[in-house]
């Protein structure tokens, strides 16, 4: 029996000393293209050794993005916002302003060649981070992502109906990571209903304000990477 990913997330800590990873914060919106073309460099030089690992925080203009497995169907409103073709994993996701999308490029060379393990050790750096706010994070072994129960929400009798907070769609070059996690601060939510969000019709999707926390991008910035130093190890 495989473990579940909850059994596999632990610490992804680098297997020597190294240098810190990298720990960039961009403001403003920042063209999707650019981000790609950054992580493509960088994730190259990260494998050559001439840089050093890098997590990157930004927030993007409303678009929304087509993972390896995206279903044509799952596009609603193909005019809406600009659509781009991604290799990462996964299927559609919305990127937009309010949300905070942390790209991550570590060299798993040095930490650990397992890439389950990586994805659930990503969940365990979300789930740790809402944990600073008092949210309650889950993942489900079903689906990819991190999700919140809503008991104030109508479900089907004898369940609880759930939203999905954060998203995770990662690509893997010579072990070298890139593209990342996404947690929803204040988007305009009703921006996800152009695309069936990862492909799951049965759950909706909320954010941190909409649960009624009043957090900022600056708040939630600070809980990630103490959390991530806590998985990940150091970051400056």
């Amino acid at each position: 029996m495989k473990n579940s990913r909850e059994q596999l997330a632990t610490t992804f800590l680098p297997d020597t000393a190294t240098a810190p990873v990298e720990w960039r914060i961009s403001d403003g919106l920042t063209d999707y293209r650019h981000a790609i073309a950054f992580m493509e460099a960088r994730a190259a030089s990260i494998a050559e050794g001439t840089e050093r690992e890098c997590v990157w925080l930004v927030e993007h203009p409303p678009l929304y993005t087509a993972g390896t497995s995206a279903s044509p169907d799952d596009l609603v409103a193909p005019d809406r916002f600009p659509i781009f073709q991604t290799g990462r994993g996964g299927q559609y996701t919305y990127h937009g302003p309010g949300q905070r999308v942390a790209y991550v490029m570590l060299d798993l060379t040095r930490r650990k060649q397992d890439v389950r393990a990586f994805v659930a050790a990503l969940e365990a750096w979300i789930i740790a981070t809402l944990d600073r706010f008092n949210v309650v994070g889950e993942r489900r072994e079903d689906r990819v992502g991190v999700w919140v129960r809503r008991p104030d929400k109508a479900a089907p009798a004898g369940s609880v109906a759930e939203d999905k907070m954060a998203a995770i769609g990662i690509r893997l070059r010579k072990w070298v990571s890139f593209h990342g996690i996404s947690i929803n601060v204040e988007p305009d939510l009703e921006h996800f209903s152009g695309i069936v969000p990862c492909g799951v019709n049965d759950h909706g999707v909320t954010s941190l304000v909409d649960l009624g926390l009043p957090v900022t991008m600056d708040d939630l910035d600070v809980a990630l990477k103490a959390s991530f130093q806590e998985i990940f190890g150091p970051a400056a």
